[in-house]
């Protein structure tokens, strides 16, 4: 009797730990927010704004853990799609141009001069044409929840101004790895040679490419103009943003509270940072041209000239990228 009796207190201390282990799993969550830049850059800072609300709604049930500097990828950042979408990433606040080989329609936001402003990425993204590319993004296994904004990509580089296609001619050019920069950039008539960002800041140093493209924010805290890069062309050829999401399966296993959560922090985050990005974009410029960067601005001739230039481009990519998509942004655009 004795012995059964033990037997039971056991057993019961067992299953009382079982289900306060299991109530202390209900209660608190993890989940593993990839990143390619870390908090000193905006695109950093939303994905630490999305962990901050995420903790804050949920009392700590549910939280964010940021890995930036694509550490989850081994630093490749063009994996992360692929990481996120295999299970290996949770979420992630990603950048449409790093996620293009997975999703072709993200190539959209890539197309040289197609979006002038930031009044015509608003009406894509907050419109048909955005639900079109969410929609896309997730058929491959990812929920994208919100937008954010990496910002207007501009051109700088080490040899002199450019306002024109022709200064471009020969210049080696440090693209990203999505195959339309390299044909938006052989257009122009440069050399571009693909490289991750942790090669990239060395090879300009070195003078091994003359030049990159990045937004302001990037040149800004990177401090590009450090490595031999003295003239910046404002050119807006191309704007970058930014998608928060989640993995299918890991977005399955939450309970609808914790989606809305997850979903509304998310769009607050993204518009937080849109909204801060682009009112820092003025003071940067200011600070970029104070360390003594020469800054060229386009006329709307000089501009139209490096238009005609990608034409090509726009009608080999447009069936890539789906006519349809095409045509419901262009149309979105024109009626700003």
């Amino acid at each position: 009797m004795i012995a059964t009796r033990r037997l039971t207190r056991i057993a019961a201390a067992l299953a009382g730990a079982a289900v306060l282990t299991t109530a202390l799993s209900a209660q608190a969550r993890e989940l593993s927010v990839s990143t390619v830049l870390p908090d000193a850059f905006p695109w950093g800072q939303a994905a630490e704004k999305w962990a901050e609300l995420v903790e804050e709604r949920t009392e700590g049930r549910l939280t964010l853990r940021v890995y930036p500097n694509s550490q989850l990828v081994n630093g490749d950042q063009t994996r992360e799609f692929s990481a996120m979408r295999s299970g290996l990433i949770d979420a992630a606040v990603g950048s449409t141009i790093n996620w293009s080989p997975q999703v072709p329609q993200l190539n959209l936001f890539s197309l040289p001069f197609f979006m002038p402003d930031v009044e015509a990425v608003d009406a894509v993204t907050g419109g048909e044409a955005g639900e079109m590319v969410f929609e896309a993004i997730e058929s491959r296994g990812v929920v994208p929840l919100a937008w954010g904004e990496n910002g207007f990509r501009q051109l700088s580089n080490s040899q002199g101004p450019i306002d024109e296609p022709a200064d471009l001619e020969g210049l080696k050019i440090r693209v990203v790895g999505s195959p339309l920069f390299q044909d938006t950039f052989t257009a122009l008539g440069a050399d571009p040679t693909q490289m991750s960002w942790a090669d990239a800041k060395p090879a300009l140093t070195t003078g091994a490419v003359d030049g990159q493209e990045n937004p302001l924010s990037v040149f800004d805290v990177a401090r590009i103009d450090q490595v031999g890069q003295e003239y910046l062309t404002l050119w807006n050829y191309m704007n970058d943003p930014l998608v928060f999401a989640v993995n299918q399966q890991v977005w399955d296993s939450l309970s609808e509270e914790d989606r809305s959560v997850l979903r509304e922090t998310a769009v607050e985050a993204g518009e937080w940072e849109i909204a801060m990005t682009r009112e820092e974009e003025s003071e940067r410029l200011a600070a970029i041209q104070e360390r003594g960067v020469e800054v060229t601005e386009l006329t709307e001739a000089q501009h139209q000239a490096f238009v005609e230039a990608t034409a090509d481009v726009h009608e080999e990519w447009t069936s890539r990228i789906g006519e349809e998509l095409v045509d419901t942004a262009r149309e979105a655009i024109e009626a700003r």
